[in-house]
């Protein structure tokens, strides 16, 4: 069962403006990644479910998070069925991020009160997604639209909250051109949480590094 309410998660996110995404099927890597983010001042992280047995990594971060780090709200990504979002729902996910807009998952972590994020890529999915009861559609993929859309749509519709996952770095320029064009908060996997500091197993740099992108996204907003 979730820990947090939609609220806290939507509190946390708008707070932070930022979502780490991460997977290793390694749970004592996971730690250390989790808790680099954690001490780096993240606290929300998603864990991007694409691998064999990844519920079961999943359910070690998790229950690490609730013993050792106290306000860490852990989510689950790459969701493609009503079935793997309830099954992350009972392992304690916060949160259900989906790479598009599919109306069974949306049931699923409505009748949980659970918060579920799902990519969209047109106003018209947007739409259908808020209608849905969605409170923060995933932009997906974000280097594919830009900026410029999500500048687009809000201009009609100031009430969307947009997440942009893909096409998001740690760079000054990236994160303004995004923040100034209105989004919600963003999502960042490889250009935070590279394959080089995982290899080298550089978790104070991950530290310092999440603690700049933090540091720089307050500065912009």
């Amino acid at each position: 069962m979730a820990q947090y309410s939609k609220l806290e998660v939507l509190q946390a996110m708008q707070g932070t403006g930022m979502v780490p995404l991460f997977y290793h099927p390694d749970v004592e890597l996971g730690k250390k990644v989790l808790k680099a983010c954690y001490d780096g001042g993240a606290r929300l992280l998603e864990f991007t479910a694409r691998g064999d047995f990844a519920y079961e990594v999943f359910s070690e971060l998790n229950k690490y998070a609730v013993k050792e780090l106290p306000g860490m709200i852990m989510g689950v990504g790459s969701i493609t069925d009503a079935a793997a979002a309830s099954l992350f729902m009972q392992m304690g996910a916060n949160f259900i991020v989906t790479p598009s807009l599919r109306e069974d998952i949306a049931k699923v972590c409505n009748r949980r009160k659970v918060l579920w994020s799902p990519g969209c890529g047109s106003l018209t999915e947007i739409n259908a997604a808020e209608e849905l009861g969605c409170d923060l559609v995933k932009l997906f993929p974000g280097s594919t639209y830009g900026p410029g859309f999500v500048k687009a749509i809000k201009g009609p519709q100031p009430w969307t909250s947009v997440m942009p996952t893909g096409g998001v770095s740690t760079d000054a320029d990236n994160l303004k051109g995004w923040f100034d064009a209105g989004v919600t908060c963003v999502g960042m996997g490889s250009k935070l949480i590279s394959k080089e500091l995982l290899k080298n197993e550089d978790y104070e740099s991950l530290q310092k590094l999440v603690k700049g992108t933090l540091e720089l996204i307050a500065s912009l907003r």
